[in-house]
């Protein structure tokens, strides 16, 4: 991975590609422990700063289609996180499928709709639009309590319908649902969450709560005994610590088949504020002790899981590919000298 001098105006960036000329990565930062294994990948694989000239596509690498042959060369996992701003297309998924390998895993983000954020009115399709009652169809911004049964039903159907191909193929991790601070315990929110199921024709869902109440208190005990009940994976999250929007880092297992941790960055100063530039927010490189801790915890996870993904949300720049390459290299460096 090379940076151009002036690709970004940010010292991180080379600093970070200089980090990796000494490390051997797994193969597409694949790790096989047992009879599982742990994909590591990142967040937003077309995210403005990354697709730069020479940050970490190449030369000559500029379309949507060679964008994503090129990154599946170095990764077997993606998130997707476009489809939290605007319902996916089914022709759009369709060529995610058809422009990876067999043994690719999209991890799917909710549409904010569906996990009780508001959304930009605009962005959703005509026929929403049109279904709209006059007072909600005029304003900039809509949430799920404000619309109709029938609509909010339909931007369910259209997210599901969307995903059938990667589902169908097997490429289908699960669909992220990312709630909002506000959404803290409640038998209400708790019913909601499993409800999603239903919504989604049992689709494998995993959730990332960002209210730390979900964890503290006698929460401690029973939001895991809830959601290993349910078989859904809870995020394990690494994000600036003691926000009132962030939960322990506590690598807790839920679900008998994938655990997942997302590693969004440290920066405290940004990370609860309202931010114009989104990439601001996770303008963070972690350095190598940083991602030291989390080797072990990982190992741990996946001895629980058939399958563990590690999504680095540092999305800036070369950030998150250059994190999610050398933490690959830590935890295949780590087995090797286990297996002595």
């Amino acid at each position: 991975m090379t940076v151009s001098p002036d690709a970004l105006h940010d010292p991180g960036s080379s600093r970070a590609a200089l980090r990796l000329r000494d490390i051997e990565p797994p193969p597409r930062a694949e790790i096989h422990v047992g009879d599982g294994r742990i994909r590591v990948g990142i967040a937003a694989w077309t995210e403005p700063t990354l697709v730069k000239p020479g940050v970490f596509y190449p030369q000559g690498v500029t379309s949507a289609e060679d964008r994503l042959r090129y990154y599946a060369s170095r990764f077997t996992l993606a998130e997707v996180d476009s489809t939290y701003y605007a319902l996916p297309a089914r022709q759009m998924v369709e060529l995610w499928v058809e422009r990876t390998p067999p043994d690719f895993t999209f991890d799917v983000k909710a549409h904010a709709l569906m996990t009780d954020h508001p959304t930009e009115t605009k962005r959703l399709p005509k026929a929403i639009r049109d279904a709209l009652p006059p007072d909600q169809a005029g304003k900039t911004r809509l949430y799920a309590k404000d619309l109709p049964p029938g609509v909010m039903d339909e931007v369910w159907r259209l997210f599901r319908e969307a995903l059938e191909p990667l589902h169908s193929s097997g490429k289908l991790g699960v669909v992220l649902l990312q709630y909002p601070p506000w959404f803290v315990p409640s038998r209400a929110n708790a019913e909601a969450l499993v409800a999603t199921r239903e919504h989604l024709d049992g689709l494998p869902i995993a959730v990332e709560f960002r209210h730390r109440s979900w964890l503290s208190g006698r929460m401690a005990t029973r939001t895991p005994e809830f959601l290993t009940e349910h078989d859904i994976p809870m995020v394990i999250v690494d994000a600036p610590p003691g926000m009132k929007s962030s939960l322990p880092a506590t690598p807790l297992v839920t679900s008998r088949r994938l655990a997942i941790l997302r590693l969004h960055g440290r920066r405290e100063e940004t990370w609860e504020r309202r931010n114009e530039i989104t990439s601001e927010r996770y303008r963070y490189l972690y350095d190598e002790a940083e991602l030291h801790e989390w080797v072990q915890p990982v190992l741990d996870v996946a001895a629980q899981a058939p399958e563990t993904h590690v999504i680095f949300n540092n999305c800036y720049g070369n950030y998150a590919p250059t994190n999610a390459i050398e933490f690959a290299a830590l935890v295949q460096d780590a087995l090797s000298h286990e297996r002595g």
